[in-house]
């Protein structure tokens, strides 16, 4: 069966109008002719009304829900309170084994939270998908209602049927005994003096003001809408970056995923006296204030892990880091986190020293972390063949690496150039032995002279002390890179301002058409029904209607 949409009065209503658009006249014959009207959207068609839904559109309706957008918001924040019960492993430096360490650290607990992935809450797919539910019912809500309540609000006519004005909040009917055009426009002078828009057909009368307050809610989801695309734009790498990097003194390491690359040139700590230290912390060590003084570098050629080339370096900024004192370049942040005492080894810049000519070639450059795969000393070149960061001898007696750190490094040469054979000689060189370790340089060359890998000819020396590079301290950097942020911002100051237009201000409209000497009058408001009886009351008053605000309210009345 086709429904009928057209009003008494000619207007031809979209399916599912409560209202009449035109005259207000209430279309559903069902509604309880004892209450006030329901005002929300000026009783337009919505689209999750619609009868018969497709799919399409029961997925609309789905999201166009607010009772579905509390459930999410519960859910969602449920997650998040779940995700703060142990630290989450974005948190942690170098966290090789997350699983032993939420098991080690945690118990049984531990365990389960870390296998359920909740050690990763904020990074996993259902907690995004959240966000993403979330939004879309921001963007369906918002769509479902801004769209028929502009339509409402653009095409508000002044002339009301009655019905719709005797079915207001606040509603007020008497005989008019004075000459209606002078009254009313009496009654306009009284409205616009308190703000009030007017507009005038005839006998009939609508005033408005504040209208702009009804789209405080909306410009609040735009804002949120903003705030959740901003979120989620930190899972892209390029947007968000939360790491943590050591330096040794004299070290310069390249930032993760990035072509920067930050030096350590020095660390300074400082340490409390103990005259301005409290009685129960004297003697101990209280660190007043640690510095780095770094210098950022951008990477502008072989960038790429080149095996041949070496990056090639331009100092972009240089700032002294303190806590709450980063170095800041371009989105891209390094905050103080932490320090370790730790002496290290960083270079050295040995001599190749030739026992048959009795000369040395050099000094060159061998750093211990990232050394080059080949160096030139005076005519010979040395490739580098093995590198071992820390120096040990396995249980068959060959040669390993205890750690991946340089604590005891040793590298192992094959040096060519004039009268050398093609393949070259073969040395192992430990740049500053122990006299255990001068012992096994010693027995691993005499080993590679017994298989014919080389002559005994050359030794390395360091010469002098300046050829050594030492790190007394390795400091630990906070890498940040948050170009969400300021979005994050934007979308919170768009929708404060939302809750500030919805909460601080109520739109009013008053409704008055005289038929016959009858004076009918309806008002509304979407909140603070006691300040527009107020209004009403008073204006009325001035043009002579004595009337007590309390008698207004239609609801009151109608009980």
């Amino acid at each position: 069966m086709i429904q009928n949409t057209k009003c008494e009065c000619g207007h031809q209503n979209p399916l599912g109008t409560v209202l009449c658009e035109s005259c207000g006249k209430p279309l559903v014959e069902d509604l309880p002719l004892d209450t006030p009207l329901e005002m929300r959207y000026d009783g337009a068609a919505r689209r999750s009304q619609k009868a018969n839904p497709a799919l399409i559109d029961r997925v609309w309706n789905f999201f166009s829900s607010v009772k579905i957008a509390v459930y999410l918001i519960i859910i969602t924040l449920i997650g998040a309170a779940i995700g703060t019960i142990y630290p989450q492993e974005s948190t942690f430096i170098n966290l090789d084994d997350a699983g032993s360490y939420y098991k080690d650290t945690y118990g049984t607990w531990g365990t389960i939270y870390h296998a359920l992935g909740l050690s990763r809450t904020y990074q996993s797919w259902w907690f995004i998908g959240l966000l993403v539910m979330i939004g879309t019912s921001l963007v369906v809500c918002s769509l479902d209602r801004v769209l028929p309540l502009y339509k409402a609000l653009a095409k508000q006519q002044v002339r009301k049927h009655l019905t719709f004005i005797t079915r207001q909040q606040t509603v007020y009917s008497a005989p008019l005994v004075e000459e209606p055009d002078r009254w009313i426009e009496q009654f306009s002078k009284q409205l616009k003096r308190k703000r009030y828009k007017v507009w005038t057909d005839g006998s009939a009368l609508l005033a408005e003001k504040n209208r702009f307050s009804r789209w405080g809610p909306y410009i609040n989801h735009i804002g949120l809408i903003i705030f959740l695309l901003a979120v989620l734009g930190r899972s892209v790498p390029a947007w968000h970056m939360d790491k943590y990097i050591g330096i040794d003194e004299h070290q310069t390491v390249q930032i993760p995923n990035t072509n920067y690359y930050v030096k350590n040139e020095k660390f300074t700590v400082e340490y409390y006296k103990d005259e301005e230290l409290p009685d129960k912390l004297k003697g101990t060590n209280r660190a007043k204030l640690y510095q780095t003084q770094a210098k950022l570098y951008a990477c502008t050629k072989y960038c790429n892990d080149d095996p041949i080339h070496e990056p090639e370096l331009k100092e972009v900024e240089s700032h002294p880091i303190e806590v709450n004192s980063p170095l800041s370049y371009k989105g891209l942040s390094l905050y103080q986190y932490n320090y370790e005492e730790r002496i290290r080894l960083i270079e050295v810049k040995p001599m190749l020293e030739d026992a048959k000519t009795g000369k040395s070639y050099g000094p060159f450059d061998l750093p211990m972390s990232d050394p080059p795969p080949a160096v030139e000393a005076g005519p010979y070149k040395l490739t580098l063949s093995a590198v071992f960061p820390d120096f040990g001898l396995d249980a068959e007696g060959r040669p390993m690496t205890k750690t991946r750190d340089p604590n005891n490094p040793a590298f192992v040469f094959v040096i060519t150039g004039p009268d050398l054979p093609d393949k070259g000689e073969m040395y192992i060189y430990f740049p500053m032995p122990s006299g255990d370790d001068k012992a096994v340089q010693q027995q691993i060359n005499d080993s590679f002279r017994k298989l014919g890998s080389n002559s005994g000819r050359f030794s390395f020396q360091v010469g002098k002390m300046e050829n050594v590079s030492f790190s007394q301290y390795t400091t630990y950097l906070n890498v940040r890179v948050d170009r969400a942020m300021p979005y994050v911002w934007v979308g919170a100051t768009i929708s404060m301002i939302g809750l500030v237009m919805g909460f601080y201000w109520q739109h009013r409209r008053i409704w008055l058409r005289i038929d016959d000497g009858q004076l009918t009058l309806g008002a509304h408001t979407n909140k603070n029904t006691y300040g527009i009886r107020n209004e009403v009351a008073s204006a009325l008053g001035k043009c002579g209607v004595a009337v007590d605000p309390k008698a207004l309210d239609n609801r009151r009345s109608s009980s």
